[in-house]
């Protein structure tokens, strides 16, 4: 599987044959000013809540691509009503896709869609395929249900917020890795305000005392996990 990083939390899997792309925020980062959302493909945009750093983009990509949205079912709702195609989820739930398996995963955050919308408890989720197996934490706490994913899938890399202030910051995301049993880690949710600016290198010391490598790729730089 191949991932590339388009800022904050938009990362694209690329199966070959399947692209997934998650939290779609682009053209509101001024960070991403270089990546053409035009360019971008995907077959499925998944979304994590309705927070507009996480959505400002899936209508206009969904438009063009044709790509299938999934989404916890008020937030999928919400787009249906845009005329976009989707596939409602709830926590805890699973559902076989072409790609495989996703399975809806409790997040603690806040949500709410950018016209004053219910946004829906926010999410994350383990998707699962032939390819290999990971996790998408979303914005989220650290929060003792992480230990389900790990009693429940073998992870090859896991996508999680660093940032702090608004989601778990470098420390309790390495909690996180202990607890879903994985690591090969990817950062996102970090650096796009000031509020959540990091030390790059005294984030990847932290993960590597613990055991863990953690990946922090520029935006529009791709690479393979697994």
């Amino acid at each position: 599987m191949k991932l590339t990083f388009f800022g904050h939390s938009c990362t694209l899997i690329d199966f070959g044959s399947t692209k997934i792309l998650f939290d779609p925020f682009i053209s509101g980062n001024e960070l991403a000013s270089n990546v053409d959302i035009d360019s971008i493909e995907a077959n499925y945009i998944l979304v994590s809540h309705g927070h507009e750093d996480h959505i400002l983009d899936v209508e206009r990509i969904a438009k063009r691509t044709g790509a299938k949205i999934i989404a916890p079912y008020e937030t999928c709702m919400w787009f249906a009503q845009k005329g976009l195609d989707g596939h409602p989820m709830n926590h805890g739930g699973k559902w076989n896709f072409d790609f495989g398996t996703v399975k809806m995963t409790n997040a603690i955050h806040s949500s709410i869609l950018p016209d004053g919308n219910y946004g829906v408890n926010p999410a994350g989720y383990v998707i699962e395929s032939e390819h290999g197996n990971f996790y998408y934490a979303g914005d989220t706490a650290l929060t003792m249900d992480m230990k389900l994913i790990g009693m429940q899938h073998q992870l090859d890399f896991a996508i999680l917020p660093i940032g702090d202030n608004f989601t778990m910051g470098i420390d309790d995301a390495v909690i996180c890795a202990d607890f879903i049993k994985c690591k090969n880690i990817v950062g996102v949710h970090y650096d796009t305000f000031g509020y959540i600016k990091i030390n790059k290198e005294e984030a990847k010391s932290k993960f590597e005392k613990a055991g863990t490598k953690l990946t922090l790729l520029e935006i529009g730089e791709s690479e393979v996990l697994n």
